[in-house]
């Protein structure tokens, strides 16, 4: 990791001797703290002390005016001026604020990766009942073997101040992200000339975790996090494809349980290596399975390190980048996305270091992972390969889609340094939004509703 500043030294070296002391559940002292002088998903609810980035103060709890339902966001902030921009030239000046990743990318492309800085704001929010359940979940989720699952928490985040790495990881993977949503998203591999194939999805995603009435006993006995459904809706080459997780909550006593649906052969099959860094579907070799959703799955092949907290530039409030008004070739450029769409801003982030344990293989030797303290969403991501190079940034373009609220990612970038190419994951801007009043059951994910879905 690059040098920190010394108020960032100070700040990480206090955070993370509190965060050894502290037992995997916190105290009920500890946990008053949340919606105090925390913020109810445990961030620091104060701004900091240059005024850069303002107390937290709710998030956006109802949509702005001219929202429609069902229509894409409508940008909240539409008056906000881009304050200054980081390029190639000024990148020294701001180097302890940005990531290796993003100051690699800056290097790599010179002359058309740009940053535009706009006014901080700490837009993120979740429903009330989200955040009671992570105020319970506190003194009551503990970790299970080796970190590979928990138990004692359900709906909200389960480790509100987390007393290590591997906590902080399972953060961002059980996140409030509604309960039942659905997608149509299109994903583009971009070759250094610019030029790409769209491959378009139709995403299912139902929750378990999540629902409002959902209880710990209830996750432990079921041994269930969610159901995920993904099927290739075009090109016709690839259309009818699909996929079916059931990701479990203790991946010790039974590990994700995975199906794929192949067109040609018309038939189901187990895919227990769905997992991972093997290849994620029509990616073009550009991302591992477990990229996905910046990181998703079991944390057990990596040591996961606490590094600390530290401010840092990142994307945020994204809602230019996700409007209907833009077509994917405005987005989609050579190198990159187009950054005059990108909104960058200054928050705080957990840094998170996963090292591969001696004896496990993955295509990456190292991830550092930056957490926007807010949402618990992994904001950028720095990945290793074997020789210790940085091979690969992610990047997540968060919004708040206010009609829940929940703060989640509108388009993920993952640049993969050596090659020059990069895989642009959820774009809808010429589709229809995110959906998050479908309703499905148990029985729309199953082996025999994938095999339906593949057939038609």
């Amino acid at each position: 990791m690059q040098t920190l500043n010394k108020k960032t030294l100070v700040l990480s070296a206090l955070l993370v001797a509190f965060a050894g002391s502290a037992a995997a559940k916190v105290s009920p002292d500890q946990a008053d703290r949340l919606g105090k002088d925390l913020t109810p998903t445990g961030a620091e609810r104060a701004g900091n002390r240059d005024g850069t980035i303002p107390a937290w103060e709710g998030g956006i709890t109802k949509p702005p005016a001219g929202f429609v339902k069902g229509k894409h966001m409508v940008d909240p902030f539409p008056n906000d001026k881009v304050l200054f921009t980081i390029t190639s030239k000024n990148a020294d000046q701001y180097k302890d604020q940005l990531s290796p990743g993003v100051q690699a990318l800056l290097k790599t492309y010179p002359d058309t990766f740009k940053m535009n800085v706009y006014p901080t704001r700490r837009s993120a929010a979740s429903p009330q009942y989200v955040y009671d359940a992570i105020k319970r979940n506190a003194t009551t989720g503990e970790l299970l073997a080796s970190g590979n699952g928990f138990k004692g928490a359900a709906i909200g985040v389960p480790f509100p101040i987390p007393a290590n790495g591997t906590e902080a990881i399972w953060n961002h993977i059980t996140r409030f992200r509604g309960v039942t949503v659905t997608r149509d998203t299109g994903q583009a591999a971009v070759m250094p000339n610019g030029a790409y194939t769209l491959v378009k999805f139709r995403d299912e995603l139902d929750q378990a975790y999540m629902r409002p009435n959902m209880t710990p006993e209830e996750l432990e006995r079921d041994n269930l996090l969610f159901f995920f459904k993904q099927w290739v809706t075009s090109p016709s080459r690839l259309a009818g494809t699909a996929l079916l997780v059931h990701e479990t909550l203790d991946q010790v006593a039974k590990p994700r349980q995975a199906w794929t649906y192949n067109t040609g052969q018309q038939r189901v099959r187990r895919a227990p290596n769905v997992a991972y860094d093997a290849p994620g579907t029509a990616a073009d070799n550009l991302r591992t399975t477990d990229d996905f959703d910046m990181f998703n799955g079991s944390p057990d092949r990596y040591n996961w390190k606490l590094i600390g907290k530290k401010e840092m530039y990142i994307p945020y409030n994204s809602y230019k980048l996700d409007s209907n008004q833009l077509k994917y070739d405005q987005i989609l450029k050579a190198g990159h996305i187009n950054q005059d769409y990108v909104r960058w801003e200054l928050h705080r982030v957990w840094v998170v270091e996963a090292t591969l344990k001696d004896g496990m293989r993955h295509a990456y030797k190292k991830r550092v992972m930056f957490l926007d303290e807010d949402s618990w969403q992994v904001s950028v991501a720095d990945m290793y390969d074997d020789r210790d190079v940085l091979w690969r940034v992610s990047v997540a373009h968060a919004i708040n889609y206010y009609e829940l609220p929940v703060q989640w990612s509108t388009l993920e970038v993952i640049h993969d340094l050596q090659s020059r190419r990069y895989l642009a994951v959820g774009l809808d801007n010429e589709d229809e939004p995110y959906d998050f009043d479908a309703k499905r059951t148990a029985s729309d994910f199953t082996p025999d509703a994938l095999r339906r879905q593949g057939r038609r």
